[in-house]
């Protein structure tokens, strides 16, 4: 192996970066000028397009170039199979969820997500330094079209086994999520998302040694200790979501930032329970509550999100964070209420002097 150091400078030197630190991509946690803060500090920055129309990437990608020559990674989600749909549960479920918020209407599970394919042809006229992927692999005429263009593709993976997979499908860097990280996590199946939760210190160093391809680390790391202890592990770079929260440039509601800062790591919970998708968050009181023996099992994704949707929405205008989506990783209390590109200076600078 490597020394850390050289790894580290090999995979910036690659992607036109002065730091080895990139925001994780966070859909609607992602604002372009959180992005511009970390790439102006030499890192990368991103976008979490999951729920973003083809014009709503393109007027993201213009307002972040407008500000910034920087690197980024734009990402979406690999579509999940059509929902089996059960009127009678999902109405157990509206009545539930009317304990926590506004009367859910009929259709509310109805909700789908942005047409797939139209995001990829965006992501492409877009041109961002590196595509990413949550959830599974591009399919194969997609990823010959990003290398024609000189696109990287990151894929984010869970396990080994979806570390090969990526890598078979031509993935140029892989992405190793560990069960601590915040929101949502990347197991290519959502029913063994739980059962294979893996935490990333024993995650990182077995995904290094199954690929070639260069690994970033993610989840769980919150400060310049957990940066050096990956590029130690074998990462070439570390990807940081929650502890760039509570930066002003985040914009992120004063109620789930300032949650975030009394979160330890056992105050947070994995469920289902705002989308159908197993996603970590603070355990507030509808998240322990939606994991109760007497409620009813979320219905899957995406209508578990519509069904949601009246509760997540008036939580974050009331300032509630009991009822709010509010995605923390494990290291949530690391997080820093300083301007973005001091957090990124900060743990390089941190992380250099363990490596040195």
């Amino acid at each position: 192996m490597t020394s850390p150091l050289l790894r580290a400078e090999q995979f910036c030197r690659r992607f036109g970066l002065r730091v080895p630190i990139l925001l994780a991509p966070m859909a609607g946690a992602c604002p372009a000028s959180l992005s511009i803060a970390v790439a102006k500090a030499g890192g990368m920055g991103a976008a979490g397009a999951l729920l973003m129309s083809p014009a709503a990437i393109a007027s993201w990608m213009k307002e972040f170039r407008s500000s910034s020559n920087g690197a980024v990674q734009v990402n979406v989600w690999i579509p999940d199979p059509p929902p089996k749909r059960d009127a009678g549960h999902e109405a157990k479920v509206r009545e539930f969820l009317g304990r926590f918020g506004p009367e859910v209407a009929e259709n509310a599970g109805d909700a789908t997500p942005p047409d797939f394919a139209a995001q990829c042809e965006a992501l492409l006229a877009a041109g961002p330094a590196a595509v990413s992927s949550i959830m599974g692999v591009y399919p194969p005429e997609f990823v010959a079209r990003l290398k024609e263009r000189g696109i990287a593709w990151f894929a984010t993976v869970s396990t080994v086994a979806e570390a090969l997979a990526a890598e078979a499908a031509g993935a140029d860097v892989i992405v190793a999520q560990g069960a601590e990280a915040g929101g949502h996590r990347g197991a290519f199946d959502a029913a063994e998302a739980e059962r294979r939760a893996v935490g990333l210190f024993a995650l990182l160093p077995a995904v290094v040694d199954a690929v070639r391809a260069p690994v970033v680390a993610t989840g769980g790391i919150g400060d310049g200790r957990g940066v050096a202890a990956a590029l130690a592990l074998g990462a070439s770079a570390a990807q940081i979501g929650t502890a760039f929260l509570r930066c002003p440039e985040a914009k992120t509601a004063p109620a789930w930032a300032d949650a975030l800062a009394r979160t330890r790591p056992e105050d947070t919970v994995i469920s289902r329970a705002f989308s159908g998708r197993p996603g970590r968050s603070i355990a507030t009181e509808y998240a322990l509550l939606a994991l109760s023996p007497d409620a009813p099992a979320p219905a899957p994704y995406p209508v578990q999100r519509g069904l949601t949707a009246a509760m997540r929405e008036a939580a974050t205008k009331a300032g509630d964070v009991e009822r709010m989506q509010a995605w923390a990783g494990q290291s949530a209390a690391m997080a820093r209420a300083e301007p973005a590109d001091e957090v990124v200076g900060q743990l390089w600078e941190d992380a250099r002097k363990l490596l040195a």
